[in-house]
């Protein structure tokens, strides 16, 4: 964003990543100098295993410093992906310290006080933040954008959704695991389970989170949830399936919709295409649909195989597949967005400049 009309000529943000050395902060890092956020200092902060490490980005170095209080005096904006805990413990401290947070864990999404952000769904939601502004989960992400289409145009009553969720949405440790199991199966050698309850190569396994007394994981009710209030409807009936598959990047959703009024299949590929961040691919008889392999690397949601549920009388049924990049869409690229939405809509001054009034 440079040139943008909330900072003079000259001055620049100072942005931290707390969570610098995971694959969803190197990735927050990839699309802040992507997106050319007007950023004078970068300053990434992981744990303190994790200080004083050297991190390159697209060619560019930086030392890892460890996320302590005092480490986010002079920052604007605060890019948190280190877990619950961490932001828990650190978010307040860089409000406390004049920074705007951003937070990537489900920590401080479900409070009553701190917007839940999509930003092509709710961006007038940030307006009223206190200082912390939550990331949705990853696969509440890609769902919002084609609900908010229906919702707006012909309603929602019901929805259920299953995901197929990549190994990066668990971190670096479960990609390398299924590497590995993969290896292991072609050499014919027992595969090593350390991460996942099960095997995940060659495998489903449906159990991502820990396991609620209703039977629902926990990932499976953040979905719900999320949903409910990203989009402003605290009583809509949702329920969900989460599954681990074996892929790399790239979650993908079946979902199933029941609308107020009713929708053909033409009518909803055309809301989809208008909604921002959303594309089409739906020509199943030519084998053109959303794919992992496709979403991966890229910012965009991804919609196909759109149909009439046929199990819902009077047209009001849909059936369609999600397919996004839960690293970048789902994590990492909504949060600089939420960035760019403060710096656009002057919801954030400089820390300097806050300080100083």
């Amino acid at each position: 964003m440079p040139g943008s009309s909330t900072y003079p000529e000259g001055e620049g943000l100072t942005v931290a990543v707390v969570g610098a050395t995971g694959a969803v902060g190197r990735t927050m890092v990839q699309v802040l100098l992507e997106r050319a956020l007007p950023a004078r200092e970068l300053r990434l902060l992981a744990s303190a295993r994790s200080a004083g490490r050297e991190l390159t980005v697209d060619g560019r170095s930086w030392t890892v410093q460890e996320a302590l209080p005092d480490a986010f005096d002079g920052v604007d904006i605060a890019l948190f992906s280190a877990g619950g805990e961490a932001s828990r413990r650190l978010a307040p401290e860089a409000v406390a310290r004049g920074a705007t947070v951003i937070d990537n864990s489900s920590a401080w999404r479900m409070e009553a006080d701190v917007p839940l952000v999509v930003v092509e769904v709710n961006p007038e939601d940030a307006a009223g933040h206190g200082g912390i502004i939550a990331n949705p989960n990853c696969s509440t992400m890609q769902l919002a954008p084609p609900l908010m289409a229906l919702r707006d145009a012909v309603g929602l009553e019901r929805v259920v959704v299953d995901t197929y969720q990549a190994v990066a949405g668990t971190g670096d440790r479960a990609v390398a695991e299924l590497e590995q199991q993969v290896r292991a199966h072609a050499d014919g050698l027992p595969k090593e389970v350390s991460v996942y309850p099960h095997p995940i190569a060659f495998n489903a396994i449906p159990e991502i989170d820990v396991f609620r007394d209703d039977g629902y994981s926990k990932e499976e009710w953040k979905v719900i949830v999320e949903s409910r209030k990203i989009l402003h409807l605290p009583d809509l009936r949702l329920s969900c399936t989460a599954v681990r598959v074996p892929v790399f990047v790239g979650h993908s959703e079946a979902v199933h919709v029941e609308t107020t009024r009713a929708v053909s299949a033409d009518e909803a590929r055309a809301l989809f295409a208008a909604t921002p961040g959303v594309e089409v691919i739906d020509v199943p008889r030519e084998h053109r649909y959303p794919l992992a392999t496709l979403a991966a690397g890229s910012d965009l949601i991804y919609v196909g195989r759109v149909r009439q549920d046929v199990s819902i009388p009077d047209g009001r049924g849909l059936a369609f597949w999600v397919v996004s990049d839960n690293v970048r869409k789902g994590a990492a690229t909504n949060a600089v967005q939420i960035a760019q939405l403060l710096l656009r809509r002057g919801w954030i001054a400089p820390a300097a400049r806050r300080h100083a009034a």
